[in-house]
Parts: C-alpha cells; sequence; structure tokens
C-alpha cells in the first residue's frame, strides 16, 4: 500500500484547497455547520460526535471526528422566549494515513431572539473562535525518489525542519439562523453561515497560503405525513474558494408514539451530494439519543479506485431534556 502515499498527499493537497473537511451528515454536526446552532435544542445541554472514515480502502486516507458539547446560559436573566447557547467542540482530521493532522478547538456562542410570545419562531446569531495546528510527520511518508527495484527501500533527499512542519493559526466563524413552527408537529429553518472570516494563513515548508472562506446556505424541516410518520427534509449548498456542494435529501421518520416527548423513532432515508456519491441513512431515536449510520456510494470517476467504498460515518447525539416539558420544535435535519 506504500505507492499509493502519493495519491494520498496529491488528495490532500486537492482537498485542502478546495473545502473543508466535511461530513455527510452535516445536520448531525451543528457546529460545524453553522455556529448560530449552538445552544439551539430542547433541553438543558447538548453532547455530540462523529466520525467519518472517507475511502477505506485507500488505507485511511482521510479520517475525521468531532466532539462538542453546548448549552443554555443566563435563561432567568434573559426574556423567558429568548434563549443563549454557549459551546465547545474538538476537531481532528488526519489525512494520507495519518501522515497529516489537523487539530481544531473552538469556542461558539449563539443569542436565539424570539420573535413571538411562544418562542416558536427565533432569529438567531452566532460566533465561533478556533485555534487550528497543524502536524506532518515525515517517517510515514514516502517519496518518488525513494523507489528502488526492490520497492520504496532508497533514501529520499528530502530535508525537513520541525519549524516547516508545525502550524498554528486562529480563525473566525459566524451565522444566522431563522427557525419557526406553526403547530407541535412541524418545524422549519433556513442559515447562512460563513467559516475562515479573516482569511487565515496556513504555513508549509517556507510557503503560505490564505485559507479561502467557507460559505454554507442550508434549510431544512419536518412535517407529518400520518399519525406514526413524518417527514424530514434538508439540504446545503456549500461554496469554497473555485469550488462548491449541493447536497439534498430526506429521512421519513416512524414513530412509537408521537405524545411520548421521549418516545422511540425509527429514520430511514437518503441524501445525494450532486456529481460525487449516493448516501443511505439509518437512523434510531431512543430516550435523549439520537444515533445515524450512513455511508457514501460513489457516483463518480474515482469509484474504480475506491472500488465503490466511499465512506462510512456514524453520529451520536445526546440531548438532556426533561420529561413533562412542553417541547419547543427545533431543527433535526
Amino acid at each position: 500500500m506504500r505507492p499509493l502515499i502519493l495519491l494520498y498527499l496529491l488528495l490532500m493537497t486537492v482537498s485542502a484547497h478546495a473545502q473543508d473537511p466535511h461530513f455527510s451528515q452535516f445536520f448531525s454536526s451543528p457546529l460545524t455547520l453553522n455556529p448560530a446552532f449552538t445552544g439551539k435544542f430542547f433541553g438543558t445541554y447538548r453532547i455530540s460526535g462523529n466520525y467519518r472514515n472517507q475511502w477505506p480502502t485507500l488505507n485511511n486516507a482521510f479520517t475525521t471526528a468531532t466532539a462538542s458539547v453546548d448549552f443554555h446560559a443566563f435563561q432567568n436573566k434573559i426574556a423567558d422566549n429568548d434563549t443563549w447557547g454557549f459551546g465547545a467542540m474538538a476537531y481532528n482530521d488526519n489525512s494520507a494515513a495519518g501522515a497529516v493532522k489537523f487539530n481544531y478547538f473552538t469556542a461558539s456562542t449563539a443569542y436565539h431572539k424570539g420573535l413571538d410570545e411562544d418562542g416558536q419562531h427565533q432569529l438567531s446569531a452566532g460566533f465561533q473562535v478556533t485555534y487550528a495546528n497543524m502536524l506532518v510527520n515525515t517517517s510515514l511518508l514516502t517519496f518518488e525518489d525513494q523507489l528502488t527495484t526492490s520497492g520504496f527501500t532508497g533514501v529520499t533527499s528530502e530535508v525537513f525542519s520541525s519549524s516547516t512542519l508545525n502550524a498554528n493559526y486562529v480563525d473566525f466563524n459566524a451565522g444566522l439562523l431563522y427557525n419557526g413552527s406553526t403547530n407541535d408537529r412541524n418545524n422549519f429553518y433556513f442559515g447562512l453561515s460563513m467559516y475562515h472570516i479573516n482569511r487565515p494563513v496556513q504555513k508549509f515548508t517556507g510557503a503560505a497560503y490564505n485559507l479561502a472562506p467557507r460559505v454554507n446556505f442550508h434549510a431544512g424541516g419536518y412535517m407529518p405525513i400520518g399519525e406514526t410518520t413524518s417527514l424530514h427534509l434538508s439540504g446545503l449548498q456549500m461554496f469554497q474558494g473555485g469550488y462548491s456542494e449541493t447536497m439534498i435529501g430526506g429521512a421519513v421518520q416512524l414513530n412509537t408514539n408521537p405524545n411520548d416527548i421521549k418516545s422511540t423513532s425509527l429514520y430511514i432515508g437518503t441524501w445525494v451530494r450532486f456529481n460525487d456519491a449516493i448516501i443511505p441513512y439509518a437512523g434510531l431515536e431512543f430516550g435523549d439519543y439520537r444515533l445515524g449510520i450512513s455511508y457514501d456510494y460513489n457516483a463518480q470517476l474515482i469509484r474504480t479506485a475506491t472500488q465503490n467504498r466511499g465512506g462510512i460515518e456514524v453520529s451520536l447525539i445526546y440531548i438532556r431534556r426533561p420529561s413533562t416539558d412542553r417541547p419547543v420544535n427545533c431543527p433535526k435535519f
């Protein structure tokens, strides 16, 4: 598998200039989608985790994981129909079989202003600050001049120093979100977010690159289609540098008891990333937990190299919710 390292580096370079690491289950990673989602949930606190292994047949070419927590604060000091959220996230992205590592640490806050007496309609504004670190482990890399008749057994002429293989920067992100409901069984939202507002500089082996801003337009909602079933829809349009990505899809929720705040539900659906992948999704909601599993089925030219194994993704969200209060509908997908 070592000759594929050169392919990893090529893919990693294209990805770095085209787009940030991101999730097919964008709806299950709220703080990487829009800072205005901070604290946007029914409950007292939320813990989220995501893991993605892209192109596993290429020896774990890209693996990405996040862990986040957000919560409400100062509720007794603000209006009853307002909410103020705070959150933190750790974010790790490994490329080239772990040779290139990015680590991110993010703090965020968002204020959700009620537009009506019951807080069924809210306008939210959020802000994030991120510390990022990039590290390259050259011991895991092989280069063309190491290739001999016996394989990659030669000694490379490449020379690196620790100062060129470790980079840090501070990043700023912000977003807006509108959320509304007309009854207890529906919800709709749309939002706009921008990441890398300050265009931070990434430095590597003496070269410097300004990180292009990433702009997200996203929307979604759910509505009942039966006594125990609901339809959830969502879409994302992303732009970064010269790259754009469009995703749209939905899932059907099968609810065992819609009148129970913590009833068990099964979700079955599919999302599509245009000109790239079809993404079947299955989710299970039980108690205060929601587990989601999806799989990217490549629909592009690279599917030959990846043997159609695009990437598996798992998400887990825990929201500490009361058992008796009237729920406030919030975005779920």
